[in-house]
């Protein structure tokens, strides 16, 4: 503790004492803590920064005069220094070295060999360049060694020559400078793409480079002004630059969830102009091998005709990711010209799909009969600014869009597009056949109707049984027994899809069960989603499932019992509420976060629960919290973060706007359920029944409490003398800040554990959209409940 106060204290007086900005970096003059180095203009600015408000400091450079910071370049991102006397110093060979005070160098750009010596300068171009004293020979520039943002006159690179490659690399978190999982990159194909990368994996591409555009990429028709060029030579090099057009100090970045943004600053906020992935279609192989992402409302994946899905089940399930199959064979002569040889059918507004092969031809004409010629040749496109371009391989990550793109041609059997007389014939006989034999087996099927109704009603629970592996099935008489037949009294409260009983076995240990309701049709595939997700997710911050029951219309789920019940018989009590001070809440706060860290990242399976409330969490002996009911949970596996659903269903008020209208859900919208939740907890007040006189919401009152003074005044009045008021006013932003209108102005999971469980620095959230008022709950429950023609979404409060 001694060390950090001395360690803070240097820092401060460095700061106030030794402030100022430098013109260039020498051996006589290097930078230290609380010193910078500004670009001649003052448009940016080098020095030391921590961006958790931790003991690590990094190298950095920023955009000068825009809050809050925005950082643009990290020299020693693995390598943070702790010592409050590291300096940043031109050597006497010439090289730029960061010293971590007396504990070395952690951080160098390699020999330069300035035998005169060299300095560091900072270009209005937001670059650091070391130049020789004597000859202004550029020795080394940060412009070569990217981080997680492209500035113009920037470009990524690659070499297969020398196996170099230049890429963006993602911040691990956007308090953690360190490379995360993501990379931004340009591809040696012919012609090139960029890509994001996670790991090895594609995340999204960009479609092949059209001279000017990127032909996946629609927004980027003819008339569009590009700012970026993109060379490729016969050598095996390319590179993609981006440039100037006049605007204001734009930026490139790749964000810590992989997300790949065009931007720049109007006053203190920035404008977003472009952003990848945006939706659903723009992952990666989201439909599987000739699978097609249709762009419409909602974004569905479909076969591309001649084709059907290679599972017909998983593709019900809604994952597509196995995509689909020829349901003709190919039967290819590559010299024929008869009528019996292949067709192509050609699609329209088409993303070009990946493992494209550039073929040198003349015209539109000649690149069909290059493909027809060979019978390896899956489709072919002829595109403006491109040429030929053929596929012998799966066509994978195809999208049709709503307007733009191009045409791709596939190969069929001709018999997907023709032979309709004899399929007409075939059909009557088969029809006369099937008349027949139906006539036949009338009568047998009457006799045995009833013996197979009764086979089928016993298989089925076996069928039950096997789906689900690992759990303990309980007989029917041994929950009956337990819940004492399902007594009133044993109730413990109803579900949006049965009622939940406590139980007692015959070693005295106690259970929850749920039990599905016998009329609930809805319920029923919520009851089996829930089996298969709960059985294989284990942590001390979810519910455990101890086994289930099925038999006949039954169906129940037994629980370890929670001694405390739910969170909002606490909270919501006048009485019990004193129970749980604001330290207790605090605890409970961030035990909810790491149950929602767990769905999220760290299962087997990736799950986003859709209708995290307060009744939701359960809380055992030690009020630990566990977040319960997954009965509305999705599974998430792969590439699939974005999902939309046919059926919109949670809790009013929790939902989020985007899921709430569209359907459309991801680990974003658990993150504004938390953000409710979080504020709940906070005030004590239920959302859907806050009132403070004025008629305002609670996101309302949160938000006008938040500005005026931090949001202390939020908190329940009971818990006040317990609580520690900076930490309450981060809770009531962090709160904010996740039930933010758009999705991506959310936190994501890691994010908002690392704002509970740090200090760092906040961004300061957005006014919310205060989508319900607490005045018109049921003219707004009237305006939600909607039929979509193409979701079919119901939206129903509780």
């Amino acid at each position: 503790m001694g060390k950090s106060r001395f360690f803070f204290v240097c820092l401060l007086l460095l700061t106030v004492f030794s402030n100022f900005s430098y013109a260039a970096i020498t051996t006589d003059s290097p930078l230290s803590i609380g010193q910078t180095l500004s670009s001649p203009n003052n448009l940016y600015e080098l020095g030391f920064f921590s961006p958790n408000n931790s003991h690590n400091l990094y190298i950095g450079i920023w955009f000068k005069l825009i809050i809050p910071r925005v950082v643009v370049w990290v020299a020693n991102r693995e390598n943070p220094v702790t010592d409050s006397m590291a300096n940043l110093a031109i050597s006497t060979n010439g090289s730029l070295l960061l010293f971590n005070g007396k504990h070395g160098v952690v951080w160098s750009i390699g020999d330069t060999f300035a035998s005169n010596g060299s300095q560091a300068e900072l270009s209005d171009r937001g670059y650091l360049i070391v130049i020789d004293n004597v000859s202004g020979r550029t020795l080394w520039q940060s412009i070569e060694h990217l981080g997680d943002t492209m500035l113009p006159y920037s470009s990524l690179m690659y070499n297969l020559a020398t196996g170099e490659k230049r890429m963006l690399t993602s911040w691990k978190s956007y308090t953690d400078p360190s490379p995360g999982d993501f990379s931004f990159q340009i591809t040696p194909q012919v012609p090139s793409q960029v890509c994001t990368m996670r790991g090895s994996t594609p995340y999204w591409r960009s479609g092949p480079w059209a001279k000017t555009r990127f032909s996946g990429i629609p927004q980027m028709e003819a008339t569009y002004s590009s700012p970026f060029s993109l060379q490729q030579d016969a050598n095996g090099s390319g590179s993609f630059s981006f440039l100037d057009r006049n605007f204001n100090r734009p930026r490139i970045m790749l964000t810590s969830e992989g997300s790949l943004k065009i931007s720049q600053p109007i006053g203190t906020a920035w404008k977003v102009y472009f952003e990848a992935p945006a939706n659903s279609c723009d992952f990666y192989g989201v439909c599987g091998p000739f699978g097609l992402c249709v762009m419409s409302v909602p974004p569905k994946c479909k076969c591309f005709k001649g084709f059907v899905p290679k599972s017909i089940e998983e593709w019900r399930r809604g994952n597509w990711t196995e995509g689909c199959v020829r349901r003709t064979e190919l039967l290819c002569q590559g010299n024929s010209t008869a009528k019996d040889v292949n067709i192509f059918h050609q699609v329209a507004n088409i993303k070009p799909p990946d493992f494209y092969k550039f073929a040198e031809v003349v015209d539109a004409k000649e690149c069909y009969q290059s493909c027809l010629h060979n019978c390896s040749c899956l489709a072919f496109a002829y595109i403006h600014g491109i040429g030929c371009l053929l596929w012998n391989q799966d066509l994978m990550d195809a999208v049709q869009f709503s307007a733009g793109g191009e045409h791709l041609s596939i190969r069929l059997a001709r018999s997907e597009l023709g032979g309709r007389n004899k399929t007409i014939a075939a059909s009557i006989v088969s029809l006369s056949l099937f008349v027949i034999l139906a006539s036949a087996a009338f009568g047998f099927w009457r006799y045995r109707v009833k013996h197979n109704a009764n086979i089928s009603k016993d298989d089925s629970q076996y069928a039950w049984r096997n789906d689900v592996s690992g759990l303990y099935f309980f007989e029917m008489t041994t929950i009956q027994t337990a819940t004492d037949n399902f007594s009133p009294s044993n109730k413990l409260g109803q579900g949006g899809f049965g009622s939940v009983y406590k139980g007692r076995l015959q070693d005295l240990k106690e259970i929850a069960v749920k039990r599905l309701s016998s009329s609930s049709g809805q319920g029923k595939d919520e009851f089996m989603n829930e089996v298969v997700l709960i059985s294989k997710l284990q942590h001390r911050n979810l519910v455990r499932i101890l086994g289930c029951c099925i038999e006949g219309e039954e169906k129940l789920l037994i629980y370890e019992f929670m001694v405390n019940r739910s969170l909002d018989t606490f909270i919501f009590d006048s009485r019990k509420r004193l129970e749980i001070d604001w330290p207790k809440r605090f605890d409970i706060i961030q035990g909810i976060a790491r149950g929602i860290l767990y769905l999220h990242h760290d299962s087997r399976l990736r799950v986003i629960h859709r209708d995290l409330k307060v009744s939701n969490i359960l809380l055992d002996e030690k009020m630990t919290p566990k977040i319960s009911d997954f009965g509305l949970a999705r599974m998430y596996q792969g590439t699939e973060y974005q999902e939309n659903t046919r059926r919109v269903v949670g809790t009013l008020g929790y939902m989020s706007p985007e899921y709430a209208w569209t359907g459309m859900f991801s680990e974003k919208s658990d993150i504004y359920s938390f953000g409710v939740l979080l504020l709940e907890i906070i005030s004590g007040e239920k959302i859907s029944r806050f009132s403070n006189g004025e008629g305002k919401t609670l996101l309302a009152y949160a938000w006008d409490s938040w500005c005026e003074n931090g949001g202390v005044d939020l908190l329940d009045k009971d818990v006040v003398d317990s609580c520690k008021p900076l930490e309450v006013e981060r809770c009531v932003q962090i709160g904010l800040l996740c039930v933010q209108h758009q999705p991506i102005d959310r936190p994501n999971t890691l994010e908002l554990l690392s704002m509970l469980t740090t200090t760092s620095d906040l961004p300061p959230p957005k006014q919310p959209t205060f989508a319900l008022d607490s005045r018109d709950d049921e003219s707004h429950v009237r305006d939600l409940i909607t039929v979509d023609e193409m979701t079919q979404s119901v939206i129903l409060g509780r």
